[in-house]
């Protein structure tokens, strides 16, 4: 265990914004954490608590007061297996890419659409990551917890963990710091390729295999969202907003090229693209001072050179303002905002 006093957040988060924590603890174990706790209950770490990963899915916007807790439990394990089903668990501090990775190498089918998302297994789990037709709910088994308001640990089976778009029972409480995931993989060659880029790609390439298709996602990804280690981001900024069809097709009288994504059954909510609908309000590639809209994909906002967390905010917030106005829609963050 590791604590760090008046601890800068200039490395704990992808967009590079900076400020300060009261402090930030670094732990190996599920025992270290425990420690922390206890720590806490002496009043030797301040309140409040938080659990973060890699940051690539915060924007701090001020410097946090109390104590940031940076899960480090690693370790990759099989736990089951049979003809067609292979179950493995993964420490919540494992980076994100490296478990798809190995999983690629191993034979694990499963993870591949979600190559090359930035931060870690445990965030993974919590933010219920999703690309090209896959959301990471797909092959959780079950999570693993650290209650912190009773220091218990908890086990959540799939059907526990009331997953939804970008959504979580983790995100709700967010008293439970999660410390391991088990995953449920398949042997049985098959690929997703529901989403229509994807299937394109791996029509055009001849793709036949795990690696492939794990090629074609990371060269779509670099394609369209910028390196962080160069370009400070968090990804996509927003969700795509939901809205009902019939609103949506009040808006396709207007704009018939708008896409949208429902049900095979033509009925219940349609997903829209926020992209989309950012491009069409003009702001992509352009920038309110140091922060701006990515050039190669309206979704994603950047610091452009040493912005800080508020003028990404107030940048966001009149990207979402222009697409109400234009279009009757409201954007809600993916990025959680502190």
């Amino acid at each position: 265990m590791k604590i760090y006093r008046n601890c800068s957040l200039l490395p704990y988060n992808t967009f590079g914004v900076d400020g300060r924590c009261s402090a930030l603890v670094e732990y190996d174990t599920e025992q270290e954490l425990c420690d922390i706790m206890e720590l806490v209950r002496n009043g030797e770490l301040p309140l409040p608590l938080m659990q973060i990963g890699q940051g690539s899915n915060i924007l701090f916007t001020r410097d946090f007061p109390g104590t940031l807790l940076h899960g480090r439990i690693c370790g990759i394990q099989v736990l089951n297996s049979s003809d067609k089903e292979v179950w493995v668990k993964a420490g919540a501090g494992v980076v994100w890419d490296d478990f798809v990775s190995q999983c690629v190498e191993n034979g694990w089918y499963g993870a591949e659409n979600l190559s090359l998302i930035p931060g870690l297994t445990g965030s993974a789990a919590v933010q219920n990551i999703g690309a090209y037709g896959t959301e990471v709910k797909d092959i959780i088994s079950s999570v693993r917890c650290l209650d912190i308001d009773d220091g218990v640990f908890k086990t959540f089976d799939i059907n526990e963990c009331g997953y939804g778009y970008r959504d979580s029972l983790f995100k709700k409480r967010r008293s439970l710091t999660v410390t391991s995931v088990t995953f449920k993989l398949s042997t049985v060659k098959c690929f997703n390729l529901s989403y229509s880029a994807l299937q394109q790609a791996v029509l055009a390439q001849g793709a036949h295999s795990l690696s492939h298709i794990r090629d074609i996602v990371c060269s779509i990804r670099r394609s369209k969202l910028p390196d962080v280690s160069t370009l400070g981001s968090a990804g996509s900024f927003f969700k795509n907003p939901l809205v009902e069809r019939s609103f949506f097709e009040s808006l396709k009288q207007k704009w018939p090229d708008i896409p949208g994504f429902g049900d095979a059954s033509g009925n219940g909510p349609v997903k829209l693209s926020a992209g989309w609908l950012i491009e069409k309000c003009g702001w992509k590639g352009k920038s309110l001072g140091r922060a701006g809209v990515y050039q190669k994909q309206a979704l994603v906002l950047v610091n452009l050179s040493g912005a800080t967390g508020e003028e990404i905010a107030a940048l966001s917030r009149l990207v979402a303002d222009d697409v109400f106005e234009k279009f009757g829609v409201s954007l809600s963050p993916e990025v959680l905002i502190l």
